[in-house]
Parts: structure tokens; sequence; C-alpha cells
């Protein structure tokens, strides 16, 4: 009874997603117009779907090996690294060179720096023996607030003009999807996705704490560091292909668990991926049929989810 209970709130939310993803692509398309229109929403939905299982995995997981159902890997400074390394493109070398840099070599410098901060960060702050996950959480948050206050710095110094192409890649956006990058990130996704293929079962077991997973066979710190490197990994693709959108995670994180009454990461993961997906559909569709393109998908999706993070923390605190 308890798999039956667990799976109706996913088949719904796959049917959901499933339409407002029909809706999407097919409003407004006439036998004129499909061949220019129809493509780029393709693209745009197969974006959104990419961010929405790098953005659901990794908040889900992180959640689970933290312990600690508010945090978010935003938390350790991801999303202010990608902020201070455009900043730092645009303040030495001017903004022409961000745009020229707008493909791969962007791209790949976006990930390599995260990447390389997050595997310090973990090496250096974690592997050693009486470090607990907190301090590296605690650290994360020390040094994403010293990125996000010498980008700010910087930002505040920068020429008007500069300063707005600069800002046009602060925001998440499925407008303008690189086709190579996408491509790119769809492979890197894919062997993150093979890669921890089998790791369910032991998130499993690591959510009941470090103790019992560890008597369950669980080796922990081995598990631990796979997984939240495979969160730098699914975050840094997500945010380098369409830009930051802060507080996704929590939402679909703290959704899917209450929606997905298991403790079966599997489920866990599928619900969260699939509020990801339906959140940024309905939002992209709000974006370009409501407010003309007036505003940014991540403006919406922040608004909502700042709302719903102030609600888990006055929850959290009546406890």
């Amino acid at each position: 009874m308890k798999q039956v209970s667990h799976k109706k709130p996913l088949v719904i939310l796959a049917v959901l997603t499933v339409i407002i993803v029909g809706i999407f692509i097919s409003w407004g398309l006439t036998e004129e117009n499909m061949a220019f229109f129809l493509p780029r929403r393709l693209k745009k939905v197969g974006a959104i779907l990419l961010t929405s299982y790098c953005i659901g995995y990794s908040s889900v997981t992180f959640q689970t090996v933290t312990n600690n159902k508010i945090l978010t890997p935003s938390v350790m400074g991801l999303d202010s690294l990608y902020q201070f390394i455009q900043t730092i493109i645009v303040f030495f070398f001017g903004s022409q060179q961000l745009v020229m840099m707008t493909g791969m070599g962007n791209f790949f410098l976006s990930i390599g720096f995260m990447l390389i901060f997050s595997f310090l960060l973990f090496l250096l702050l974690f592997w050693k023996e009486g470090k607990s996950v907190y301090f590296l959480v605690l650290a994360g948050m020390i040094i994403g607030g010293l990125f996000n206050g010498l980008a700010t710095f910087m930002q505040v110094l920068l020429d008007p003009n500069e300063f707005l192409v600069l800002q046009g890649k602060m925001f998440a956006s499925f407008d303008k999807i690189n086709e190579g990058l996408f491509g790119i990130s769809v492979v890197l996704v894919a062997i993150s996705m093979i890669i921890t293929w089998k790791d369910y079962a032991s998130l499993d077991a690591m959510s009941l704490g470090q103790d019992h997973a560890i008597n369950l066979g669980i080796p922990y710190k081995k598990m631990l560091f796979k997984n939240l490197m495979n969160t730098a990994v699914l975050i840094a693709v997500s945010t380098a292909l369409t830009g930051p959108i802060t507080f996704l995670g929590i939402l679909v994180a703290s959704l899917s668990r209450e929606m997905i009454q298991t403790y079966h990461h599997s489920s866990r993961v599928l619900g969260a991926f699939l509020l990801g997906a339906f959140s940024l559909v309905f939002g992209q569709m709000m974006v370009e049929r409501v407010f003309a393109f007036n505003t940014t998908i991540s403006v919406i999706v922040n608004f909502v989810g700042g709302i719903y993070f102030i609600y888990l923390m006055l929850k959290e605190a009546k406890r």
C-alpha cells in the first residue's frame, strides 16, 4: 500500500508536467510559423529538463548527506563563484571579452573554476579527520559571501554599459541556449547519471544518519565525497548553461519530500525533477505570455522560492 501511496503523486506530477509542456510547445503554432517556433521551443524545453534534473538531484542528495532539510547546494557558494568569475572577466578585460566568451570558452572556464573550488574546499576542509560536513557547509557559506562581496564591489566600479552586459549573465534565461553547449551539458549530465545510478540505495541508508549508515556497511566518507563532487558538477553545468536559480533547489527538494512520502531517493529525485520541470515551464510561459519578456524566469522562481524558504525557516523555528 505504501508503494502505491507514494507513486500516485509521481503519476499526477508526470501528467501535469506533460500537459504544461504540451501547452508551452503548441501555444500559437500554425503551419506558417511552426518551422520557426517549434525548434526553439523544443530547445527551451530540453534545457529546462536538463536544469531540472541537475538542481533536483543535487538538492535532494545534498540535504541527505548534510542531514538538513533547509540547506541546498547554493549555500556552498557556487552561484557566488559563477557571478564572481563573470564580474572578473568584465572588470579586467571589458564586456566585449565576455561577449566573445559566451560560447565554449566561458562555459568551460566557469565549470573548471567551480569544480576546482569545490574539490579544494572538500579536500582541504573536510577530508581531514575530525572535520564534519557542517564545518564544510559553514566554510562554503563564508567563502561564498566573500565571492559575492568582491563581485558586488567590482560591479559598483564598472561602467554602466558594461554592467548591463554583465547583468545579463546574473540571471537564468532559457531564451538563448547555445546548441553546442547544450550538447556538451547533456553528455556531462548523462555521465553523472551513469556514475550515480547505483547510489540510491546507499543514499537511502545515509538518510538514517552517519552511525546507522556505517553500521549498514556504507563507506560513508567515500559516498559523501562522491555525492558532494557530483553535486558540484551538476550545479556547475546548470549554472554555466542557463545562469543561477538560487531558490529552485529548496523549493523542489522540500515540496518533493512533502508530497512523496517515502525514504526512497529514486522516487524523491524523480519528484523533484518533475516539480522543477513543471515550475520552470510554467514560469517561462509567464515570462513570455504575461510579462512579455520584461522579467526573467529566475526572478519569478526566486520570488516564490524565497517566500517558501521564509515559511520553512518559521516552521523549523516553531519546532
